[in-house]
């Protein structure tokens, strides 16, 4: 007999949660790289797809290879197809190890890869877009580790104002009186791998649009496990979930053992049905292919109707297959 083909390699996970796209790939002790491409942002690079390219900044929770072993591939690769410098963004405290990996590639491929690293120290920020910043915050690993939020800063009047007509607030802006005020809007939070505290109870986790948190393990009889790894375990998520006031919690990072569907109906079981909602299982490709194509079918009929109000479309009619 012949020996078999290795298996195929699987398909990104891929959700859209409007106005943002969260795709990558996440399988605890394997890989995760996560990327919001409307932001510009990749959170952590255990591999690098092709589709991670695009990236522009790349947000490193912390060292283990699994979030790591794809950092100077996308360097190096973004270099070769013209795509521009990469910017590094980690917490400080790993800074230096970083340095260190890529120097040790420039030793081995001869020649340098260039990338801006960005060392951040708790509650740092920086712009990632115009008006957009990415905000670091410490969680708890097993080492050094670090969780983002993307928040928008949008200038605001301040309501004792909100009644002058815009001559009064030309003058007032010429006597150099500060008439607005910023408005600070978390998008997307990043927890990487953490164990339950602090980190989750943060305003700006639980107000961002999107919250991107790990959940390593789901069985019931695996909480001293996630306790001694330092990660969630689903009935943590079911603690935390009334708590956010997201649009979408998006749960990464299970392992290959992990039964998402029980996971589901464990969430329906446990929390009410608003609540379990909200959540969606990045690497759920089955789920997500058929929330996507709901997704697509409804925006056609809307733009049918745009077009051509009462006139039929290709999504009046039933699909086959």
């Amino acid at each position: 007999m012949i020996p078999k083909p290795p298996p195929k390699e699987g398909s990104l996970g891929f959700l859209f949660i409007p106005p943002f796209r969260v795709q990558g790939t996440s399988i605890a002790g394997e890989s995760t790289c996560v990327q919001v491409p409307e932001l510009d942002v990749t959170f952590d690079l255990g591999q690098c797809p092709r589709a991670i390219l695009s990236s522009k900044f790349a947000a490193i929770s912390h060292g283990h290879m699994d979030h790591i072993g794809g950092l100077a591939y996308w360097c190096s690769q973004r270099k070769f197809q013209g795509m521009g410098d990469s910017t590094i963004l980690c917490h400080a405290a790993i800074g230096p190890a970083i340095r260190r990996m890529m120097a040790g590639y420039v030793d081995l491929e001869q020649q340098v890869t260039p990338y801006n690293l960005v060392e951040m120290q708790p509650e740092q920020e920086h712009e990632i877009k115009n008006n957009i910043f990415i905000r670091m915050f410490e969680t708890e690993h097993v080492t050094g580790s670090a969780g983002y939020v993307i928040v928008e800063k949008r200038s605001k009047l301040k309501p004792e104002y909100y009644e002058l007509p815009q001559e009064k607030l030309r003058e007032l802006k010429e006597k150099g009186v500060d008439i607005t005020r910023i408005l600070q809007v978390p998008l997307v939070a990043y927890l990487g791998d953490t164990a339950p505290g602090a980190p989750m109870l943060r305003e700006d986790v639980r107000k961002a649009q999107i919250v991107i948190s790990e959940c390593t393990f789901i069985e019931g009889d695996h909480m001293d496990r996630a306790k001694i790894g330092k990660h969630l375990h689903l009935a943590h998520i079911v603690e935390w979930l009334p708590l956010l006031e997201c649009q979408k919690l998006v749960l990464v990072h299970l392992s290959r053992r992990s039964n998402i569907l029980e996971a589901r109906k464990t969430l329906r079981r446990l929390v009410k049905r608003e609540h379990a909602d909200r959540v969606e299982f990045l690497m759920d490709h089955k789920t997500n292919r058929e929330r996507y194509e709901r997704q697509a079918l409804e925006a056609e009929r809307a733009e049918a109707l745009r077009a051509s109000p009462g006139a039929p479309s290709r999504a009046d009619f039933p699909m086959r297959g």
